[in-house]
């Protein structure tokens, strides 16, 4: 893979992270070559790579377009999902340095400080908090590989768990799970770190249908 391709990817990517691509958004082909001065060739590297990740469906007449998934699709990546957070949090447990701590405790904090001083307010900013939350949690697993599933499959679901916090009460619920999976990661508690990290990241049937319709 070259590195414009690359390069490409990593930009498709931090677009959907900050929420400037969401679930059934065109990805505008043009606008990437301009953008990048490159040719269509990594352009359509980068899509291929994303369709066969799943991030991508190509639609008739509508080209490349951003995963949007049915009820039945969403709650199916979200048990996958569920299961390689709530991993990252055992091996997390078991594996976390000194400097996976301080970097843990420094990201919990901030969630809390953002819950305590804006409540329901400024949801898109406590969002990116809980980006860093979780890949903290990843990182301090130790294990690339499943990182980067974890990231992976977030991408597919990052527009619902963005509009959730848009709920009152949310943000200060989510803020206070972190400080206790925090804690079971740091008291080396592996069965514990994984059950509640497997449970933080669901959703209800109810609340999930509520999120698909939200953003349909």
């Amino acid at each position: 893979m070259s590195g414009q391709t690359q390069s490409l990817i990593a930009e498709i990517f931090r677009r959907i992270d900050l929420g400037r691509l969401n679930p059934g958004d065109v990805i505008d082909e043009q606008e990437l070559v301009e953008a990048f001065n490159v040719s269509r060739t990594p352009v359509r590297e980068a899509l291929l790579h994303l369709e066969a990740v799943g991030l991508i469906r190509r639609l008739p007449r509508k080209g490349a377009t951003l995963f949007r998934p049915t009820l039945e699709e969403f709650l199916a990546i979200l048990e996958i999902h569920s299961k390689l957070e709530g991993q990252a949090a055992g091996l997390a447990a078991r594996r976390l340095s000194a400097g996976g701590a301080s970097d843990l405790e420094r990201v919990v904090a901030a969630c809390e400080a953002h819950a305590a001083t804006k409540g329901d307010a400024d949801p898109d900013g406590y969002y990116q908090l809980n980006l860093r939350f979780h890949e903290t949690v990843a990182i301090a697993a130790g294990n690339p590989f499943l990182t980067e599933l974890v990231k992976t499959n977030a991408r597919k679901l990052l527009a619902y768990y963005r509009a959730r916090y848009h709920f009152a009460g949310v943000i200060a619920a989510s803020a206070a799970e972190h400080r206790k999976i925090a804690q079971l990661i740091t008291d080396r508690d592996s069965v514990g770190a994984e059950a509640l990290m497997n449970r933080h990241v669901q959703f209800d049937h109810v609340t999930a249908m509520d999120l698909l319709a939200a953003l349909s």
